[in-house]
């Protein structure tokens, strides 16, 4: 885990789901995932859209050219963990497709712009994931 994810790891459980910085105000979950090829945890701060009684999250590795880890760990294993709301709730991973994932994606830059900068960097279509409890 990088440094930086693992301060915010540490500031997040330390303020009761809070975090200062760029992400000051910002909805953050922590996701926890399975290692689809080490079967290690692996926790994963993240920008989070709440969606009724269900939340999604976004692998746009701010824009990178290819998804992030935790997006293989979760596709693998879909039944992840997350920490949001000062509670841990199990659920499981399903992507979304078609004009589901678009206007949740949509939602996701209106609500937070910089998505919005990482879709335009990138030439991939960012998966959106519904986190749905189990």
């Amino acid at each position: 885990m990088s440094d930086f994810n693992a301060r915010i790891i540490e500031e997040f459980r330390s303020n009761g789901g809070r975090v200062g910085g760029p992400f000051a105000g910002a909805p953050i979950l922590l996701l926890t995932t399975t290692g689809a090829k080490t079967g290690k945890q692996r926790t994963n701060p993240l920008a989070y859209l709440p969606d009724g009684e269900r939340v999604v999250v976004f692998a746009s590795k701010a824009g990178a050219p290819t998804n992030p880890d935790w997006y293989h760990n979760l596709v693998a294993q879909p039944d992840v963990t997350i920490e949001v709301d000062g509670e841990t709730r199990p659920v499981r991973a399903r992507v979304t497709q078609g004009a589901e994932r678009d206007e949740l994606f949509s939602r996701q830059k209106q609500a937070m712009p910089g998505f919005a900068d990482y879709e335009a960097k990138t030439d991939r279509v960012i998966p959106v994931v519904a986190l749905e409890h189990r």
